[in-house]
């Protein structure tokens, strides 16, 4: 059994990720199988869009996609099935969500950076720009499609490429239904934490408080430097995390018996497939803050915490191949705290 600490399999930093787009408008990069092969089913991308910048209307071919905002303030605007519209706005601490296929933009509206945690249900997301996909067919196609001359569309710079990033030319259109709430705009911070410890919290996005998300979720995980998720693992679903803030300690155990120990910043994000065991350790002077997604609309855990207390003492010494007398004294646990304080020192 072998134990690494250095970069591990499942990690990278996605502040160095494959740069999708970088120029004055803002930038766009992410981390996908191509970049971190271990992943499955989950990828993750950060955009940065400057004061009057958008990420221009667009959709994801084989992805949902639910995306947290980190700062600033932007409009979204989503046109969806059976030509169902809708626009709202989004703030620091609030998520939505896009279906596959619906065609959406983000504007940045305010005075400051807008940041985005974006997470994809897909290891390779596949994009198309709607100014690209006009590139696509030729003046007479499109001049039908709007019974329109062919002529007035020579006059339209376009190709084949998405310009993912655009300045917005004037002050922006705000419908005033932007400001109502949205079945697709969850406001996850707002939500009384759905667990609350002294070594730390979780608010939860998923399913049974946001019925649109299908096939992910995310956990907005914060914990004190006192604090550590104990060992873990999820029976049915994959974990992507993203640290938002603070350093900390992970380590995951592999089918073959190895281990991969390595320290996260700022910045950094993890994959776990599905079931590999794994915990969570604060080594910084302060709370750390994690955005964890999973594959499926409700994630579940079966922590050691409980794991210890379903079975007899005598199931555990044969186990661990040692004396029943040598068994620590497990408290009884019939349901996993989940968030645990550290009583001893970080080793």
């Amino acid at each position: 059994m072998t134990a690494s600490l250095t970069r591990s399999v499942h990690t990278a930093s996605l502040m160095d990720g494959e740069i999708v787009e970088e120029n004055d408008l803002g930038s766009m990069r992410r981390i996908t199988a191509d970049n971190l092969p271990i992943l499955k089913r989950l990828s993750i991308k950060r955009v940065l869009l400057n004061p009057g910048s958008m990420r221009t209307p667009h959709w994801h071919a084989n992805a949902n996609e639910l995306t947290y905002c980190v700062s600033g303030t932007a409009l979204v605007s989503m046109l969806d099935n059976h030509s169902r519209f809708t626009s709202f706005i989004v703030t620091a601490g609030q998520m939505f969500h896009a279906d596959s296929g619906s065609l959406h933009h983000i504007e940045n509206i305010g005075e400051d950076v807008a940041e985005f945690i974006i997470a994809f249900r897909h290891e390779r997301p596949e994009d198309f720009g709607l100014g690209a996909t006009f590139g696509a067919f030729s003046d007479a196609v499109l001049g039908n499609t709007y019974d329109l001359p062919a002529a007035d569309f020579a006059r339209i710079r376009r190709d084949t490429a998405d310009h993912k990033l655009a300045a917005r030319i004037g002050d922006p259109e705000i419908p005033p239904s932007a400001y109502f709430s949205d079945p697709q705009k969850f406001d996850i911070e707002a939500q009384t934490p759905g667990l609350n410890y002294v070594s730390g919290n979780a608010r939860f996005a998923r399913d049974q408080f946001w019925p649109a998300l299908k096939d992910i979720s995310m956990y907005s995980l914060r914990v004190a430097e006192d604090g550590m998720r104990e060992p873990h693992w999820h029976p049915v679903t994959a974990e992507m995390g993203y640290v938002q803030h603070g350093d900390a300690r992970m380590t995951i155990m592999n089918p073959d018996g190895t281990l991969d120990t390595w320290n996260l910043t700022t910045g950094d994000m993890y994959f776990i497939p599905r079931a590999y065991p794994h915990h969570i350790e604060n080594i910084g002077s302060d709370e750390w803050h994690f955005l964890i997604f999973f594959d499926q609309p409700f994630p579940a855990d079966i922590g050691y915490r409980a794991s210890a207390s379903a079975y007899s003492r005598e199931v555990l010494a044969a186990a661990f191949n040692t004396h029943i007398d040598d068994l620590p004294n497990f408290p009884f646990t019939p349901a996993d705290p989940l968030i645990v304080s550290r009583v001893n020192p970080v080793d």
